[in-house]
């Protein structure tokens, strides 16, 4: 038997005692008195205690809710202490008793029965009731046990959530992976690649990657970079080959994309087609760059690209002087702000 228990045991053998005594000397009426008194008291000055502390906030909502308990408390204290009205005291016994099971039923756990609230989480786990089981390990921070749970229960999502909790990411990663076999759902290979990343092991955390980009092609480059880092030279190319055909079926929806498909065609040393795709990216920025001087800057680009230094000179100057006319037409309307303040 631990400490707490014994002291529980203690305390209660205690209780009864006092009971039994004042039961001996002045009848059981009298322990009822008492009992009711404290007992109301002691309720009054809690709820006293916290109306006073709404009122303090200017909570006026939880204070309006807050001042029938507590008149009723007072008033149910005063009758018993003078022991008059019992039928009235009983009826606010009642409405408190009623109110304390809906306040428990309102802000407790839907799947934890009262009896459960009292057992310890081997014991429910013991009787099969796993979902209570795993709330109870989650309180006491043992989240290896209620990934366990979990995982009997069949919620594999909850239980790759409890494992990363318990720092297991490779375990969370491994769950991700079944789930998405399962489901079919690419946003599990993205989470398998996150963990897999958490658990150190790059390796997997690529491959998980490399099957969400077959997916989801626009992640083929971040795929490519990956196997960069890992210092797999063959997937890597393979990855940029993909990325490549990705960002070229890309650019003929909208040009802005023709610079992707330059620099990864430079990187894979098509020079002909880089020099093609930049080509198709100046004459995007160039047609841009007549609505939106802003695109001055990719102009410039485009044609550092392309070798031609003297035009990419001359378009970043014409950026340069975009932005001096708009920096300076920033600070008349700050100074146009600060005159209107002060008149």
């Amino acid at each position: 038997m631990d400490k707490l228990k014994l002291y529980l045991i203690g305390f209660l053998v205690a209780i009864i005692a006092i009971a039994a005594g004042i039961i001996y000397k002045w009848g059981f009426w009298m322990l009822v008195r008492i009992v009711l008194s404290l007992g109301f008291l002691g309720l009054t000055l809690m709820l006293g205690f916290f109306l006073a502390l709404t009122l303090y906030a200017e909570s006026w909502k939880y204070a309006g809710l807050l001042v029938i308990p507590t008149a009723l408390s007072a008033y149910a204290t005063y009758l018993s202490i003078t022991w008059q009205k019992l039928k009235i005291v009983g009826g606010i016994i009642v409405l408190f008793v009623l109110g304390l099971a809906f306040g428990i039923w309102y802000i407790s756990e839907p799947d934890l029965s009262l009896t459960d609230r009292f057992r310890s989480a081997e014991s429910l786990e013991r009787a099969g009731k796993y979902k209570a089981a795993a709330r109870k390990y989650e309180k006491k921070g043992n989240y290896l046990k209620a990934a366990e749970m979990y995982e009997k229960l069949g919620w594999m999502e909850s239980a790759a959530w409890a494992y990363e909790k318990a720092e297991k990411y490779e375990r969370a990663a491994e769950i991700y992976e079944q789930l998405y076999e399962k489901e079919k759902d690419t946003y599990y290979l993205k989470e398998a690649h996150e963990y897999w990343k958490k658990a150190g092991n790059m390796e997997r955390a690529a491959k998980a990657l490399e099957r969400y980009a077959e997916e989801e092609p626009w992640f083929w480059e971040d795929v490519a970079k990956l196997y960069e880092e890992l210092g797999n030279e063959e997937k890597a190319r393979e990855a940029w080959e993909k990325a490549l055909e990705y960002y070229k079926g890309e650019a003929q929806e909208e040009g802005v994309f023709w610079e992707d498909v330059g620099n990864i065609a430079r990187k894979l040393g098509n020079e002909e087609l880089a020099k093609e795709a930049y080509q198709k990216f100046l004459e995007y920025c160039l047609k841009e760059a007549e609505e939106d001087p802003m695109w001055w800057k990719h102009v410039a680009e485009a044609y550092e690209y392309l070798g031609e230094k003297e035009k990419a000179e001359e378009a970043r100057k014409k950026y340069e002087e975009y932005r001096q006319r708009i920096m300076k037409s920033n600070e008349e309307t700050s100074n146009f702000s600060e005159e209107e303040k002060k008149s």
